[in-house]
C-alpha cells in the first residue's frame, strides 16, 4: 500500500488530484455555459459536481483505510497535527490582517 522511506510514511502516487482537477474544470465549464444559456451547461455542472462528490468519498475513504490499517505512525500523526495547527494559525493571521485593514480604512484614514 505504501512505500516507506525510513520511518516516515510516504503514500503511493494517487489519481485523486487529477480527478479532482477534472471535476472542478467540468463544474466551472458547466457554470460558464449555464450562465451563457448553452444547453449543455446544467448537465456539465451536474457531471462536475458528481465527479467531485465521487472523488471525496473515494479519496477520504482511502485515507481512512490507510489510517485504520496502521499505515500512519506517531510521526505522521504529529505532522498532521502540526499541519492543522499551522493552517488554523494562518487563518487567524489572515483575518487579523483583513480586519486590521478594515479598521484602518474605516477609522484612521477617514476624518
Amino acid at each position: 500500500m505504501s512505500a516507506s522511506s525510513g520511518s516516515y510514511y510516504l503514500p503511493n502516487p494517487s489519481p485523486w488530484p487529477v480527478i479532482t482537477s477534472a471535476g472542478l474544470f467540468t463544474l466551472a465549464l458547466g457554470t460558464v455555459l449555464f450562465m451563457n444559456n448553452v444547453g449543455a451547461g446544467p448537465w456539465l455542472m451536474l457531471t462536475g459536481a458528481a465527479i467531485i462528490i465521487y472523488m471525496m468519498f473515494r479519496w477520504f475513504g482511502q485515507v481512512i483505510g490507510e489510517s485504520e490499517s496502521g499505515a500512519y505512525n506517531t510521526q505522521v500523526d504529529l505532522s498532521f497535527r502540526w499541519g492543522m495547527s499551522w493552517f488554523i494559525f494562518s487563518e487567524v493571521m489572515f483575518f487579523a490582517a483583513f480586519f486590521g485593514a478594515l479598521f484602518y480604512a474605516r477609522q484612521i484614514t477617514l476624518p
